[in-house]
């Protein structure tokens, strides 16, 4: 089999022991068995159990964003641009639940240098989110007053509010991937509708 061939099959194997039992649980004779190969293979091709799972978060990581990238269209209207991108996301997490798994909560509770392969996803998502809030503010207006900073926020806001749904959807199989993004959709872009029109939320 060539190489690249097994070690998909490995990271495969990984994806699926790392997203149900956690980086510190997980065991490398699990993987390999599941994988099909001897223990020293795995080794032998990905180094250790902390190589190995950065080599999942990576694999996901990638995955993921490039889903989200194909999955939108650049010649329709940015708030279409938006649940084309979440479309995308809730069906990518519905259809890798391990690999959602290992990004959204394995990766987190694993230490320091995962974080940063998680915060590395995140920061790429939140800026293709930002240029399409941005984009809408444009259409909006010709001179848009939402601050880049207000952008920023709305961005971030955005972005944590899919991925708790994302946790939710995917405990509820009768949750398909529209309804989530139709659910985030109603809860986010009817506010940020009512920005581009200079309406804001007052406490006085």
């Amino acid at each position: 089999m060539p190489r690249a061939e097994r070690e998909r099959q490995m990271l495969d194997a990984a994806v699926r022991v790392f997203g149900k039992r956690g980086y510190r649980a997980a065991s490398m004779d699990e993987i390999a068995e599941l994988a099909g190969v001897s223990k020293p293979l795995v080794y032998l091709y990905l180094n250790s159990k902390e190589d190995l799972f950065s080599a999942c978060i990576r694999r996901e990581s990638q995955a993921l964003v490039g889903a989200i990238r194909t999955g939108v269209r650049t010649d329709v209207t940015a708030d279409r641009q938006l649940w084309e991108g979440l479309t995308a996301f809730f069906a990518h997490t519905a259809e890798h639940p391990d690999g959602w798994a290992v990004l959204h909560s394995q990766a987190r509770s694993g230490g320091a240098p995962f974080v940063a392969e998680i915060v590395a996803m995140r920061d790429e998502i939140v800026a293709f989110v930002t240029h399409l809030i941005a984009e809408a503010a444009r259409e909006a207006h010709d001179n848009p007053e939402l601050a880049e900073r207000e952008v920023a926020g709305l961005a971030q806001a955005l972005v944590g509010a899919a991925e708790a749904l994302a946790g939710w959807a995917n405990g509820d199989a009768s949750v398909s991937a529209k309804e989530a993004a139709a659910t985030m959709m109603n809860f986010a872009w009817s506010g940020l509708g009512n920005l581009m029109v200079g309406e804001r939320w007052s406490d006085r």
